[in-house]
């Protein structure tokens, strides 16, 4: 299991109907990474009355007395604008929000080798742009969507992989090759589409290997190792690619395996890693040069809440804040780290425009991990669900991870 998952795991078991354990939140993280350290990474709406059918009523959930320095008027969420499917998990059509899209999503599956050793296989299904239905594509083992879905970055299924392809999401072929001397393992794109960051590897990063076997419960598991070699900045018109040496981190809270991968900060001006210890996220510049975290970023949580900053930069999503029977998610002034409103949900994924989210959010009648995904806005006395739920299930086809992109 990567740094985020695992992190995403033990949010989502705190807003289970039953009790938290005695434990710190730090020990109970802990606790799941010791018990499931072998896991990996993780078209139009159906009818219009499915659609209303979706919009579900929730308390008032604007807090009062705080955040006095911003300035948020909300509003209720509608489904004007929304492409949702609440009876597919996984989605077989489009599902959007305004411009923000359901690019792809990724399912998992466990591969048993001869020597015992296991590697975690992705599956991708992308948007097929012209029928408006998701389609399998097993060539990849990792992809990325540049913003406007007009392209996407894709690895073959050996990894580390040689070359990274530049796919072309109207067609489905590859219209470019860009060679790496360093093996890639993962790949994100930075804000405005004009770069990508490889992260390169000597080994398979996801890959456990019995020889690195750990006890988990009463059995043995295969381990991954940490193999990260550095990354490499690449100009995607050009393919010119600047790599620098970045081992895996070293100061006892680094992930192993994809949960290594680097992505671009939110003005793509800087990347970051994730790491599950304090502060849990390390700035650097492109030399791979550890920074200071910048001032409008300083209250950003990309681990617990992946939507960042808004588009305007004036609130930054917030972790977790629900209670035992409770979900919510909370929206900060990014200057202050002060709570300027509780809204539904388990995690923030990404903005759909300043005042509105798509987030993960347990199914009515669901247990903490049958999440699907939900449409939340700052003010507003409902959601809209936008997708079925997933299965519990790790590594099955019904548990599947979102690509979102701006369209």
């Amino acid at each position: 299991m990567n740094v985020e998952e695992l992190v995403r795991d033990s949010l989502r078991e705190q807003a289970s109907d039953v009790p938290p354990p005695r434990s710190g939140f730090a020990d109970r993280i802990l606790a799941e990474r010791r018990r499931r350290r072998a896991r990996t990474l993780a078209a139009a709406a159906a009818t219009t009355a499915l659609v209303v059918a979706a919009a579900v009523g929730v308390p008032t959930l604007l807090d009062g007395g705080r955040g006095q320095g911003v300035h948020v008027a909300g509003g209720e969420v509608s489904d004007h604008g929304v492409r949702s499917h609440v009876d597919q998990s996984p989605p077989r059509d489009k599902i959007a929000v305004g411009d923000q899209v359901l690019a792809a999503y990724s399912t998992s599956r466990k591969v048993r080798q001869p020597n015992r050793d296991e590697i975690v296989e992705r599956t991708y299904s992308v948007l097929n742009q012209e029928t408006g239905r998701y389609e399998a594509d097993e060539r990849w083992s990792f992809l990325a969507v540049a913003p406007g879905m007009r392209t996407a970055a894709v690895l073959e299924r050996e990894l580390p992989a040689p070359r990274i392809g530049l796919l072309d999401l109207r067609t489905g072929k590859v219209t470019r090759w860009i060679p790496l001397a360093q093996g890639v393992g993962g790949l994100f794109f930075s804000p405005d589409g004009s770069k990508l960051v490889a992260t390169t590897y000597d080994k398979n990063p996801d890959r456990a290997y019995w020889s690195h076997k750990v006890q988990v419960n009463d059995d043995l598991e295969p381990q991954r190792v940490p193999c990260r070699t550095g990354f490499a900045v690449v100009d995607v018109a050009t393919g010119d690619a600047d790599w620098h040496a970045l081992p895996a981190y070293a100061g006892g809270g680094g992930g192993y395996g994809s949960g290594e991968n680097l992505r671009f900060n939110t003005d793509g001006t800087l990347l970051y890693e994730p790491i599950n210890m304090d502060p849990g996220v390390i700035y650097r510049d492109f030399d791979g040069k550890e920074v200071a975290v910048p001032a409008k970023e300083a209250h950003v949580d990309l681990m617990f809440a992946p939507a960042g900053l808004s588009p305007d930069g004036k609130l930054v999503a917030g972790p977790f804040a629900g209670g035992v029977k409770t979900t919510a998610t909370q929206v900060l002034d990014p200057r202050t780290g002060e709570r300027v409103a509780k809204l539904r949900g388990q995690e923030l994924l990404v903005w759909v425009d300043n005042e509105r989210l798509i987030a993960w959010d347990i199914a009515p009648g669901g247990g903490e991990y049958e999440n699907r995904l939900v449409l939340v806005g700052i003010g507003s006395e409902k959601t809209v669900s936008l997708s079925g739920a997933r299965t519990p299930k790790d590594h099955s086809s019904k548990r599947w991870e979102p690509v979102f992109a701006r369209g």
